[in-house]
């Protein structure tokens, strides 16, 4: 049977927590992670009306794309609206399971999901982040490298973009000498022994470290391991803000905005001045992207599609590119779907819903 905990884990191979914005509060909000999982609701938000349905459809875990704590809560009591909310998920034994900017930091993830709708090609990663790989050095008996090597490579290390089983090798000799209480592979106690050892590099995933670390001491032939960790400033095109990628064949920006009011079903669309010239190269952010304003104009991006803009920023592009803001909820509403069918691939057995409620808190007025 499967526990919360199975579900978690499986989400956060696809988007580890460490891969979140800083200000960030993704994971588990509340509930028990080893509880028999009957089912989870999939949503943009928590609400009451997300909980009751929930309740309702006896299932014991909501996943939703907005962490329901995001600011500090000091204290959980009645008549306060997170509060209230996190109360009865509790008092039903409803865990809540947050996604949110781990998920937006995938080139396949809430970007992705935009981007494959509105029909966008070699797709990349509009601002990498840094440091979410380091280097393991090792050193280890010759005769034993391939073994550790292909032990880490199959725990998930030595992955750069398209490449896997990467690796830098290079054979020396090794000395030691064994102390008292010491039980050493070879050599003896007292005596200072040399070997013929292999020095092997390779890149792992930060969040994969303890899993990497524990996989080259069970693999490696001596009782203490040799090996060393450096931090990166590497980026990696997989993994960051925003998207940018092209389109087939370059349109009209009105033609653009009508297809983006077409499949987003958007109440509206504020945009800058028209440019005049057509689009092709887009780059997105699905929710709150004005930060990466400048980084759409550094890639020379045709449009810059987001949301939440304030009136200053529209000034931002300078008839450069055109800007639009086609809303928070409308930008984000499918990333349900992603959420469900990632699951539903790993687990398509599972009980699993997509909530029937919209969770928009904008109306327009038409």
């Amino acid at each position: 049977m499967l526990k919360i905990k199975d579900i978690i884990n499986f989400l956060e191979t696809i988007a580890p927590l460490s891969y979140q914005e800083e200000y960030d509060n993704s994971g588990l909000a509340c509930g028990d992670a080893l509880a028999v999982c009957s089912g989870a609701l999939v949503a943009l938000d928590l609400t009451p009306g997300v909980i009751d349905e929930a309740a309702q459809k006896g299932l014991n875990l909501i996943i939703v794309h907005h962490p329901p704590i995001f600011n500090g809560l000091k204290r959980i009591t009645a008549n306060e609206p997170i509060a209230d909310m996190l109360i009865s998920c509790i008092k039903r034994d409803i865990a809540v399971y947050a996604i949110h900017t781990n998920l937006d930091n995938i080139l396949t993830g809430v970007n992705g999901e935009i981007a494959s709708r509105i029909g966008l090609e070699h797709t990349r990663v509009l601002a990498p982040l840094q440091g979410t790989h380091r280097k393991l050095v090792y050193y280890v008996p010759s005769a034993h490298a391939e073994k550790t090597r292909n032990a880490l490579f199959d725990a998930g290390a030595g992955m750069i973009g398209q490449y896997d089983q990467c690796s830098f090798n290079q054979d020396g000799e090794g000395t030691f000498r064994a102390l008292e209480g010491a039980n050493p592979f070879v050599g003896s106690v007292g005596s200072q022994h040399v070997e013929k050892e292999s020095k092997v590099e390779m890149l792992y995933p930060t969040h994969l470290e303890a899993r990497i670390l524990q996989t080259l001491k069970e693999n490696h032939p001596y009782e203490t391991v040799a090996y060393h960790i450096q931090p990166l400033g590497n980026s990696f095109k997989e993994i960051g803000g925003g998207l940018i990628g092209r389109l087939k064949e370059p349109i009209a920006e009105a033609e653009f905005l009508a297809l983006i009011k077409r499949e987003f079903q958007t109440g509206t669309i504020r945009h800058s001045p028209f440019t005049g010239r057509s689009i092709q190269t887009v780059a997105l952010c699905g929710g709150s992207g004005k930060s990466l304003i400048n980084n759409a104009l550094r890639e020379n991006a045709d449009v810059f599609l987001t949301a939440d803009l304030g009136y200053h920023d529209f000034f931002l592009p300078n008839g450069k590119m055109l800007l639009a803001d086609m809303g928070h909820f409308e930008s984000e509403q499918y990333t349900s779907d992603l959420i469900l069918r990632r699951i539903k691939e790993k687990f398509p057995t599972f009980a699993l819903l997509k909530t029937g409620i919209s969770t928009n808190p904008v109306n327009y007025f038409l």
